[in-house]
């Protein structure tokens, strides 16, 4: 085969075939083919798009660039769960050891935290002697013990997508929706798992910026998880606003736990029970949704989600010395309060601005190889549909840069303040899954 005739024919619209597509993931993981050329087909895809069966077969190449888990020796169903990513998304480290409580087993493997969206690694990290990098046989046999492990990517799965994902980064062709949906994908279906949980954003706080795109990427994920003959399920959720009040590794571990004891804010709380029950349903403990949302209300009143959450922590190395006594964490050296400069009901928070925000205090990264601060971040007040007053505070900022008291005119203007009232929006809008007649249903939240 030519490179060049197949980027010709994708510049033209056709379709490629597997064989074509196999090629070029292939001599690409080779270095035979170069960064140009690639670039030039990604360029083509972008602008042209791919058919399902395209991006089926482009999953399955790059599923087959690298090794895949078996996780057979776990015994039962294993779930895994993945966001697309948002402003204080803290859900793994509350979700999933709730769902191990009640007999989920969970091996997952996340990644860390770039620009304004953080990674649930650099959050666990957060965490003095926590382990982020297991040998298989460890990882497997923490998952057979708690029911949960969460590690960093393995760096023999998915060979091409570290490759193309470094390549569209800098060619801008991140945001085709084929090429996505493959990379997720192929890293999910590489990972082992019976069955897939997807999260899926939109906002101004998510890479998908409106409802109909991420309805769009979530349908295409959902197929080509039954493709793979995986149970792949999708939410799409609102990052019109932070989720939950805490942005940053420390305050958002802090979070975590304050809602496994049952003191998490609100949307949160519902976002982790509409999950819970998807990923109970999905696994076979539960074929109630009431039943399985009582379980996990039941749960949290009574301490078990939590527990499993320490016992994951201290298998993985981690001082469970914190989580009983969550002051021990250190706090940053400054602070800086919000106020509001009138009176009203709070209309929009802008997540993107305050994620870049945070950013700037030092709880994220710039650039790959960037150090992060874990006591740096933000501390919400106040949500949209509560009423303010004059001089309430809205947020707090934490840092360990002395220079950063600008940002609090910015943090500011990121909220506004309306006169009337607000509705509390949804988090969770809807749940796409497929029929057995391969027909989408869309259960709205």
């Amino acid at each position: 085969m030519v490179m060049t005739e197949i980027i010709e024919r994708k510049k033209r619209g056709e379709e490629l075939t597997k064989e074509e597509i196999g090629f070029f993931i292939d001599g690409y993981c080779r270095e035979e083919i170069p960064d140009y050329q690639a670039s030039a087909l990604l360029m083509a895809i972008c602008l042209k798009g791919m058919s399902e069966r395209e991006t089926f077969q482009l999953t399955q190449a790059m599923l087959d660039s690298g090794k895949t888990l078996d996780l057979s020796s776990i015994p039962g169903i294993k779930c895994d769960k993945h966001s697309t990513g948002g402003v204080g998304d803290k859900t793994s480290l509350a979700l999933l050891p709730l769902v191990a409580s009640l007999g989920v087993k969970v091996a997952k493997m996340s990644g860390r935290g770039l620009g304004f969206t953080g990674g649930t690694l650099d959050k666990l990290e957060s965490i003095p002697g926590m382990r982020i990098s297991l040998s298989p046989s460890e990882f497997f046999a923490t998952v057979k013990k708690v029911g949960l492990s969460i590690v960093g990517q393995n760096e023999e799965l998915v060979l091409a997508d570290k490759k193309l994902y470094a390549l569209r980064d800098v060619t801008a062709t991140v945001d085709s929706i084929p090429l996505i949906a493959s990379s997720i994908m192929s890293k999910k279906l590489a990972s082992g798992s019976d069955c897939i949980l997807l999260d899926v954003k939109y906002g101004k706080g998510a890479f998908m910026s409106t409802k109909e795109e991420a309805e769009e990427l979530a349908k295409l994920m959902v197929k080509i998880g039954d493709y793979f003959q995986r149970d792949t399920r999708a939410e799409i959720t609102s990052m019109n606003q932070p989720l939950g009040l805490a942005i940053g590794n420390i305050l958002e571990v802090v979070e975590a736990v304050e809602t496994l004891q049952g003191k998490g804010p609100q949307d949160f709380v519902d976002l982790i029970l509409h999950s819970g029950v998807t990923m109970l349903l999905q696994a076979d403990v539960y074929s109630d949704p009431k039943k399985a949302r009582a379980a996990l209300i039941r749960n949290i009143e009574n301490g078990k989600g939590l527990e499993v959450f320490k016992r994951f922590v201290q298998a993985q190395g981690g001082d469970v010395s914190y989580l009983d006594d969550l002051a021990k964490f250190p706090t940053a050296l400054y602070s800086y309060e919000v106020h509001s400069v009138k009176n009203g009901y709070v209309k929009s928070i802008d997540a993107m601005e305050l994620g870049l925000i945070s950013m700037e205090l030092g709880a994220g990264r710039e650039k790959k190889g960037d150090s992060i601060d874990p006591t740096a971040g933000i501390l919400l007040s106040r949500k949209v549909g509560q009423e303010v007053h004059k001089g309430d505070v809205l947020m707090t900022l934490y840092t360990e840069r002395a220079d950063r008291k600008e940002l609090v005119g910015r943090a500011l203007n990121a909220v506004e303040v309306s006169e009337e009232e607000v509705p509390v929006p949804p988090v969770v809008e809807e749940l796409i899954s497929l029929t057995p007649t391969k027909e989408f249903h869309i259960e709205k939240a």
